[in-house]
């Protein structure tokens, strides 16, 4: 049974899209820790991050690079932080998080967003990748 990214990446389910190659995809996290948090994402679906394949690895971290420094670019912070946790989709993924403060790294405390916001940072990101 597919994950629920790659029903993200097949278009079953919306998302706010942030970047797309040929290998691999980013949108915006719909709980966010803070504004502009993204999940970078394979389209190969592997369960663990540390099962890829070398190359698909790398890739996923040059991917997961390009799309922090366009983040950089869009949101107010100062950094972004990475993490890879994985337990709640059976699917690789690396959580981009605009940072201000070590609060905003823990998985604790959620922005909400209106669809209008999410779309409006998606974009702004977008135009920085």
């Amino acid at each position: 049974m597919a994950s629920i990214f790659t029903k993200i990446i097949n278009g079953e389910i919306p998302c706010y899209k942030i970047a797309e190659t040929e290998d691999f995809f980013a949108f915006l996290d719909i709980n966010p820790n803070a504004k502009g948090h993204t999940l970078c994402i394979p389209k190969q679906e592997v369960d663990k991050l540390f099962d890829l394949d070398e190359a698909t690895y790398n890739g996923l971290m040059q991917f997961s690079r390009r799309v922090a420094k366009a983040i950089e670019k869009a949101v107010p912070c100062n950094r972004v932080g990475l993490t890879v946790i994985g337990l709640e989709v059976p699917h690789a993924h690396v959580h981009l998080i605009p940072l201000n403060n070590m609060e905003d790294s823990r998985f604790i405390k959620k922005e909400t967003l209106s669809p209008e916001e999410f779309q409006e940072i998606a974009n702004a990101i977008q135009a920085n990748f």
